[in-house]
């Protein structure tokens, strides 16, 4: 099997997750987060999932899965314990041609699904071809050590910054130049510690002289320890 890295933009589409476990609700819960309408479907609910569907967060068919079921669909999760409904679902995506993962078999799969560090809008995928996910979740984990919640507060300085000299019309060469100095430049370093002077200084150092946090839209106490 290849794999090839994509991320899906969810955002406001439908998506179906056939199972009501625990490893269903952890499905759901990721696509509710990036904006996705969910559509569950399963006769009995896990406690987690129990709580989502309470809370009017998806669109609930207490019932198992139907042929029909996902027409119309972006993309499909399959976690129940039963292996032929599997299969048939399966099918049914690759007739209509959407995308599905099948939880624990690859081989109906056509995609899988990563282990995720999640920073803000920094997303680091992990996959290990679907050899081991328990070594994907490992990796998760040292690298959720490595990138510390400053990675939140620095993408959104480089989206500002970004904004920022579209707005001033800069030539497109120089903009791509200030914006990969700063990218390149010790901003994450001056966040981790709170160094607000340090950030002042590396933005008016790489985007010119009078541009401040509060210039490009943020609050500078965020960036203050």
């Amino acid at each position: 099997m290849g794999y090839i890295p994509i991320f899906f933009d969810v955002t406001g589409r439908e998506c179906v997750v056939v199972g009501g476990g625990e490893v269903a609700a952890r499905k759901v819960e990721s696509l509710l987060e990036a904006g996705a309408h969910v559509i569950v479907v399963s006769p009995r609910l896990s406690p987690p999932m129990r709580e989502i569907v309470a809370d009017g967060r998806v669109t609930h068919l207490a019932r198992g899965y139907q042929r029909g079921d996902i027409a119309g669909c972006l993309l499909v999760y399959a976690a129940t314990d039963n292996p032929k409904s599997h299969r048939e679902l399966a099918a049914e995506a690759r007739a209509l041609g959407i995308p599905i993962n099948v939880v624990d078999m690859p081989e109906l799969c056509a995609f899988i699904a990563p282990a995720v560090v999640k920073r803000g809008a920094l997303q680091i995928a992990i996959s290990t071809g679907g050899a081991s996910p328990a070594f994907a979740a490992r990796l998760r984990r040292e690298l959720e050590d490595q990138f510390g919640t400053e990675y939140t507060l620095t993408l959104e300085v480089l989206r500002a910054a970004r904004r920022r000299l579209h707005a001033d019309e800069i030539d497109p060469a120089e903009r791509m130049r200030r914006l990969t100095d700063l990218a390149n430049s010790a901003l994450p370093d001056a966040i981790a510690v709170g160094d607000a002077a340090a950030i002042e200084r590396i933005l008016a150092t790489h985007l010119g002289d009078g541009v401040s946090l509060a210039t490009l839209g943020l609050a500078p106490a965020e960036f203050s320890h």
